[in-house]
């Protein structure tokens, strides 16, 4: 048996993936560590996952403050000798990395200290981490097939996806207090809310509620107490989010590759409203394209988000579920983690015993 290190955070997204690896891992790794932030969302994730966790100095480039990204290369010299120290008592055969600043100490490091590193993208564009040590890496794995022709050592296998949202079973909608039989709207910013999108819908709540129960996925800090409607249903985080996939209709969702990819999995009807430019690099963007183009679902930009935009986007999604999943019947996401594994355990020479 060996020893394998999953680093990757900054956002869910960067992380949920690897939780979706750690079935098949647990087969051929006897030690799991998580190398992630001291306070990040990763943190909360990978220990409800019972994994020893562990954390770096971590440096983000600022998107807004120039002067701040001066600061970055005596952090990144910090954490990667942090990272150093990190190594060498834990002694890893492999690195798999998610990506995310989080990541790149011990990429850097590990690559150092020649320890194989292999890592994923799941945009269809790579992030700024991933671009930054794919030099470091032995193979980048990607979600997308034109995203592996952009990356040196690119190699297209699919996402991994968590088998948890597919055995969820029936699910009852009184759970969310729900006691018609209205169709459910599913609504989630991301791991950190999406205070754009909460005032939107809450501004169109009455219009929705006619015809539709609401679950609204807020983000910490984001809950309105002033809503105690009937048939609506907040909360800042859901840990079982698969439990609302399995009652919703349609999802108005972000477009971070990981959740389009698990919603799409599901044959779950979207109304997406990526991250625009300026408070992202563009990628949400591009992902939500590239399925609209497929009609996979439908993008509402945030630029034009109004509430009766949202209420007509939702309403339209709705009326043409059924041919929605028939796109999504012709071309099926499939789950990549047994393939991602195998390749990892390829890069480990031998197995130990």
């Amino acid at each position: 048996m060996a020893t394998i290190i999953l680093t990757g955070g900054g956002t869910a997204g960067h992380c949920i993936p690897n939780v979706a690896l750690l079935p098949y891992l647990k087969k051929s790794f006897d030690k799991i560590y998580y190398v992630g932030s001291e306070n990040g969302i990763e943190r909360r994730i990978i220990e409800k996952e019972n994994i020893p966790y562990y954390h770096v100095p971590c440096v983000k480039v600022s998107r807004t403050n120039a002067l701040e990204n001066l600061k970055l290369p005596f952090l990144l010299m910090k954490g990667i000798k942090c990272a150093d120290k990190l190594l060498d008592e834990l002694a890893p055969d492999v690195v798999f990395s998610k990506g995310g600043y989080v990541s790149v100490p011990i990429v850097i490091s590990a690559s150092k200290k020649k320890i194989p590193v292999i890592s994923h993208e799941s945009d269809l564009t790579p992030g700024l981490a991933n671009k930054f040590t794919s030099k470091r890496c032995e193979v980048v794995l990607t979600a997308f097939p034109e995203t592996a022709k952009k990356v040196k050592k690119g190699k297209f296998v699919g996402a991994p996806i968590r088998s948890s949202i597919y055995s969820t079973g029936k699910v009852d909608a009184k759970k969310f207090g729900f006691t018609d039989s209205k169709p459910i709207i599913l609504v989630t910013g991301g791991s950190q809310g999406a205070k754009a999108i909460n005032q939107v819908v809450r501004n169109c709540l009455n219009n929705l509620l006619n015809k539709f129960n609401v679950i609204h996925i807020c983000g910490k800090g984001n809950l309105d107490n002033t809503f105690n409607l009937k048939g609506y249903y907040q909360t800042e985080y859901m840990d079982n989010i698969e439990k609302a996939f399995a009652v919703c209709s349609v999802c108005v969702t972000r477009a971070g590759a990981n959740t389009l990819f698990e919603l799409l999995s599901l044959k779950i009807p979207c109304v997406v409203i990526p991250l625009p430019k300026g408070a992202s690099r563009g990628d949400q963007i591009e992902n939500a394209n590239y399925f609209e183009k497929l009609g996979l679902l439908n993008v509402l930009y945030q630029e034009n988000l109004t509430p009766d935009a949202l209420n007509l986007a939702i309403s339209s999604t709705y009326s043409n579920r059924f041919n929605i999943k028939k796109s999504l019947e012709k071309r099926p996401v499939t789950d990549a983690s047994e393939e991602i594994v195998n390749i990892i355990e390829s890069y480990v020479k031998p197995l130990k015993n």
